[in-house]
This record gives structure tokens, C-alpha cells and sequence, in this order.
């Protein structure tokens, strides 16, 4: 498919990581040579992403009360050829509810509205919630940007929580559509596949959900320091 431009960056600021620390706090030096700290905003391990001396992408916030003005966005890695990555996990949920209220995932069909952070399960929130004139659309979505050549890898840790989102959407079936929705947040892969290595339950838990009904969507995003543009899907590797 043609690339189709989902979200805009604001003006970013390249730099190159020192280090980082403390799960959400990075050390960078700007191209300026001024060295700030900067928000992660990323609670995982960034497997294979975070790389002292890295190329990275910051923001800067003019909000006065915010205890750290700079955002990490991007880190650049160099796998596959250089490629941007994204690394700001509060991202991908907004640039998912502005693809599903453009109607970008044909896979999805026609829904009339778009919900986000309906209470569902056992004290969860889906992410998004979609209704028809049929069977309801539940979508969790999940971030994800380690990479083992093209192959794109979820979980990159053990993730209890993502391990009970696919049971309360395997429970969904059949009174509704179950969707879990791989955001592959980075261009350079065209294949996806569960983790098994770091945390083999959740392989198997998505199997599982498989042949029960949840549908997955593997979505390709290529990343760029001025957009994201949504690829179409990767193939599935089980």
C-alpha cells in the first residue's frame, strides 16, 4: 500500500544519548553541545534501542509547571541501515485513534463510533472501543520496537499485564470483535512475531487467543523526525 501520513512531530532537536537512568529520566548532549535532561517516557528495558552514543530526537515543552521541559522521542538505530525508532509509549494510542477516525485499517471494516479507555474485564480499560451495527470492536494496543533482523518482537520483557489482556480479550469472544493491535514502531521490519524468548507465557497466551478468535493486526509505521506514516501490515511469523 501507499504510505499514508498519520501523525506530525512538532520541531524536534537531535542530540546524542549519555545515558540513561532511573527507567524515565536520559541524559543528552544537543547538536548545540548544551547537554539537558530529558523525560523517557518509556517504562520498559528498550531492548536493542537505547544505545549510549545513539542519535536521539527530543522535544521541548513550553509548559512552565513541567519538572523536565525536554521529551525523548526518537532513538536511532542501525540494524537494518539506519532507522528511526520510537520510543515515546504514550504516542502510538494517539496516532491509533487518528488512523481509526480516518478509517486507515480496511481490516476492521465499518464502525460508527470510536471509544477509548472503556472500562472492560477484570479492572481493565480497553484501549479503544468501536461500534457497529453488529458485534462491538474491542482493540488493545501495544507498542512495539525490538527487532531481531526484520522481524519485530512483543513482548521485549515479562509482561503480566499484557498477559491478562489477552485473556480478557480471548473472554470477549464470540458477543465481540477482539483486535490486538501491534504498533511496530519503527520501518525497517516486515515481520512480527510474540517474544517467545523473553517471556514465552505470553507466546503462548497469544496462540491461544488466536484460536479462540482475537484477531491480530501487526501494524507497520515508518518513523521519520517529521512524521509516521502507516505501511499496512506486516506477516504474522508463529
Amino acid at each position: 500500500m501507499h504510505p499514508t501520513t498519520v501523525y506530525t512531530f512538532p520541531p524536534l532537536l537531535e542530540g546524542t544519548l549519555i545515558k540513561r537512568y532511573k527507567r524515565f529520566m536520559a541524559d543528552i548532549e544537543l547538536a548545540s553541545g548544551e547537554i539537558i535532561t530529558a523525560h523517557c517516557p518509556n517504562t520498559g528495558p528498550m531492548t536493542g534501542v537505547c544505545h549510549v552514543n545513539g542519535r536521539v530526537m527530543v522535544s521541548k515543552s513550553d509548559n512552565p509547571k513541567r519538572k523536565l521541559a525536554y521529551t525523548w522521542e526518537l532513538a536511532e538505530v542501525i540494524d537494518n541501515g539506519p532507522t528511526w525508532v520510537g520510543v515515546n509509549t504514550a504516542l502510538p494510542n494517539r496516532v491509533i485513534q487518528a488512523a481509526l477516525e480516518a478509517n486507515i485499517f480496511e481490516q476492521l471494516g465499518a464502525y460508527a463510533t470510536v471509544k477509548r479507555e472503556v472500562p472492560y474485564g477484570t479492572k481493565s480499560r480497553i484501549d479503544f472501543l468501536l461500534t457497529t451495527d453488529e458485534r462491538p470492536i474491542y482493540i488493545e494496543v501495544k507498542n512495539s520496537t525490538w527487532a531481531q533482523g526484520r522481524l519485530c518482537l512483543f513482548p521485549d520483557t515479562v509482561t503480566t499485564r499484557g498477559q491478562k489482556h489477552l485473556r480478557e480479550l480471548s473472554d470477549l469472544i464470540p458477543d465481540a470483535r477482539a483486535v490486538m493491535l501491534y504498533f511496530i514502531n519503527r520501518g525497517d521490519c516486515d515481520q512480527f512475531a510474540p517474544g517467545d524468548s523473553a517471556d514465552p507465557d505470553y507466546g503462548q497466551l497469544l496462540r491461544q487467543a488466536i484460536s479462540t478468535g482475537v484477531e491480530v493486526l501487526p501494524c507497520r509505521f515508518d518513523i521519520s523526525p517529521t512524521e509516521i506514516k502507516y505501511m499496512g501490515q506486516a506477516q504474522m511469523v508463529l
